[in-house]
């Protein structure tokens, strides 16, 4: 894609992006709602037409090629199965309607099944499975054709979150197999840091950093990736603000901090027990707040609620504080 853009009327849904997708990856278009993330799926997958630039798939110019001459297929959160058929004809579909043998048919859909965890189901109708495998089932009749890209447009969002974490895992599994390039859009961020290559993060039409999910989490290049991936804290001391990660801010033992620790003192503002850990909020004498996570590994419930109003201090390695900037860029972070 380069200097792709999409108005509607006044509105600028995406605001002339350059992101390059590599094959055989799983590509994440992340973002909250009016990003621009589903706009730019859909201009690739041929729903929309650009207001200007260009979209290339394998190298070629597919501007004005309808989508069912794309070397693409489309994954909705609706599944959009069709009640009436059962299970093999939902997922032979398209190789019907493009005129491929039956018996061809019938391999090759037994065939996608098979990828999607699904062998023997065949013969049943979308009513009879669970909202899972009507997404495995969607799934294998975008794949049974062989597509050169699998768009996915927020195709968990419908389960529930035991259902959606298992899927992705599926998802990721599903994609190595088959080699096919994944695109796929969600505004969920942990859902995007699990399964994906690379990220994009979109910002009001406009791409706000690319990375690895590593990169991505551990060196954001914008508040607002900071703030959106994950928590983070953005604090500004010298004129200069960055970011940490609440996991890598610990409190203080008794003032003593270990070699080449930072250093402030605050007072805990509040106190979230969640289970596993437990969360602080804390005022620092020096200007901001920082939210930082501990273990619950000896601490009782009843114990961590008595240090709401302590005087503490925090620290944090300087390594970990991550310069950040205020607004938006278009530039690819490196993978």
């Amino acid at each position: 894609m380069a200097d792709l853009t999409k108005h509607y009327g006044e509105v600028v849904a995406v605001a002339g992006i350059d992101l390059e997708i590599r094959q055989g990856e799983f590509f994440t278009m992340l973002g909250p709602s009016g990003s621009g993330k589903t706009t730019t799926l859909r201009m690739i997958a041929g729903f929309e037409d650009p207001s200007s630039g260009t979209v290339e798939l394998a190298g070629r110019n597919v501007g004005g090629i309808p989508p069912y001459d794309r070397a693409v297929n489309t994954v909705f959160q609706d599944y959009a199965l069709f009640p009436h058929m059962t299970v093999s004809e939902n997922v032979a579909y398209g190789l019907r309607v493009a005129g491929v043998a039956k018996g061809e048919r019938a391999r090759r859909g037994e065939e996608a099944l098979e990828m999607v965890r699904l062998p023997g189901y065949g013969d049943r109708k979308p009513a009879e499975l669970s909202g899972g495998q009507r997404q495995r089932v969607a799934l294998a009749r975008a794949i049974v054709n062989r597509p050169k890209v699998l768009l996915l447009d927020e195709p968990l969002g419908a389960l529930d979150l035991k259902l959606r974490e298992q899927m992705q895992a599926e998802l990721k599994s599903i994609q190595g197999e088959v080699g096919i390039t994944f695109v796929y859009v969600t505004h969920d961020q942990d859902e995007a840091l699990t399964m994906s290559d690379r990220i994009a993060v979109f910002n009001e039409g406009v791409i706000e950093q690319v990375s690895s999910p590593f990169k991505l989490y551990e060196e954001p290049a914008t508040e607002f990736v900071a703030g959106f991936v994950g928590v983070s804290n953005v604090l500004e001391r010298d004129g200069a603000r960055f970011t940490i990660r609440p996991e890598k801010i610990q409190l203080v033992e008794n003032g003593a901090a270990p070699d080449g620790v930072h250093t402030e003192r605050g007072r805990i503002a509040e106190i979230a027990y969640v289970g596993m850990v437990t969360r602080y909020t804390v005022s620092l004498d020096a200007g901001g707040k920082v939210e930082l996570i501990r273990q619950n590994t000896e601490s009782a419930a009843e114990d961590v609620g008595s240090m709401r109003g302590k005087e503490v201090v925090v620290g944090w390695r300087p390594e970990h504080a991550v310069a950040v900037r205020d607004g938006t860029t278009n530039e690819e972070g490196s993978p």
